[in-house]
């Protein structure tokens, strides 16, 4: 008898980038788990980022993201780095560009691996790395007037 990581569904899957993008339309929690199904996968991990009410003791009026033309190589570019050092079976990634109200899903991401422990390990790095290196900024606005620009996720 075979040893448990001897079994293929063990192993990260040929190809596991399954969906990347950005959006300038609100985000589907649905699209996203369906695209990291797999039959082989016994952990998936799903991070959801919404807008806060607030940022740095200040109350946020409004929210807008944009982005760098690059912006989905990039995400491509670091969701390939994270399947490459987890045995992912499915990863996905998208994020919303445009004017964002309080609550609206700004980042959704998620990763499918053999065991849990993987699967929350390969989504943390998944999206730590999307907001340290992916070129999408947000322009926050607060109610005393002033605003800032914020060079991450």
């Amino acid at each position: 008898m075979a040893t448990t990581n001897d079994h293929p569904g063990e192993q990260a899957a040929q190809d596991p980038v399954k969906l990347i993008g950005i959006r300038d339309s609100a985000l589907s929690l649905d699209e996203v788990f369906r695209a990291v199904g797999d039959d082989a996968a016994g952990g998936t991990a799903l991070f959801v980022g919404t807008v806060r009410n607030h940022d740095g003791g200040a109350d946020v009026e409004e929210l807008g993201y944009s982005c760098h033309p690059s912006a989905e190589a990039e995400m491509r570019r670091v969701a390939e780095k994270v399947a490459a050092e987890f045995p992912v079976r499915a990863l996905a990634a998208v994020h919303r560009v445009g004017d964002l109200r309080v609550g609206d899903l700004a980042v959704v991401v998620a990763v499918s691996c053999p065991h849990r422990g993987e699967a929350f390990e390969a989504c943390r790095k998944l999206i730590d790395d999307l907001k340290h290196e992916v070129p999408i900024w947000k322009h926050q606005k607060f109610s005393d007037g002033t605003e800032e620009w914020v060079g991450a996720c």
